[in-house]
């Protein structure tokens, strides 16, 4: 008998959605930190959107998201491209980039971001130094706003600026079609488990009623457990 794998039969009975969200991606010019926080009505969110590298930087690839932005930019960043010419090269190589919404910071701080002209609205981007907020088929410009005034006032980690950003963009709508998953991903060399990886705070929150307050309270455990 031939089986059809799951991941085939998924992408045979209906189109893959969107992922529309609301992500910040950060830096630390403190300590050199690198993560990526993001909330959206989609299941599991995390495992599309964030992506980071000690050294080298953090990505948020969402929309009709192209995950190969993720991988293939933190190796253009590896390579000594800055932040905003990686994201002229992601879009460039990509004929689906009307449909992208990216966000890129570098080891060095320097910040870039893209919104395709075929993201749903709103959608749209705000940036500063060493951040910047993301999203689409938001309540407004005033969620990403919101994100951006939270991160450069709130004091702490990154982590703690980030997440301040996820409750200031939910404060001002967040996604219009409601909530369901959030994730946090932090970067800090020798910094994960047993310090053989990088993974300094990964948390995931992949479907629940107020995911950004379950995320909260995942990372104050984490706080608990892990030397700061």
């Amino acid at each position: 008998m031939f089986f059809i794998p799951f991941s085939l039969f998924f992408c045979f009975s209906e189109p893959m959605p969107s992922v529309a969200t609301f992500s910040i991606v950060g830096y630390d010019a403190g300590n050199g930190d690198l993560g990526v926080a993001v909330q959206s009505k989609f299941f599991a969110v995390g495992a599309v959107v964030p992506w980071a590298e000690a050294g080298v930087g953090a990505i948020a690839t969402q929309s009709w998201a192209n995950t190969s932005y993720g991988r293939n930019g933190l190796k253009l960043l590896k390579s000594g491209l800055s932040a905003e010419q990686t994201l002229e090269r992601l879009i460039s190589d990509d004929p689906g980039r009307a449909t992208r919404q990216v966000g890129i910071v570098d080891a060095r701080g320097n910040v870039a971001h893209y919104t395709g002209a075929e993201c749903n609205e709103w959608a749209g981007a705000v940036s500063g130094e060493n951040y910047t907020a993301q999203g689409n088929i938001l309540a407004g410009e005033a969620v990403v706003t919101a994100m951006a005034k939270a991160f450069e006032e709130t004091e702490g980690e990154l982590a703690d600026k980030l997440m301040a950003a996820l409750f200031a963009g939910q404060g001002k709508g967040g996604d219009t079609r409601g909530e369901q998953s959030a994730a946090l991903l932090v970067v800090r060399e020798n910094s994960g488990y047993g310090g053989f990886n990088d993974r300094y705070i990964d948390l995931r929150v992949d479907d629940a009623e107020k995911p950004i307050e379950e995320l909260q309270r995942l990372l104050e455990i984490h706080k608990k457990l892990v030397p700061r």
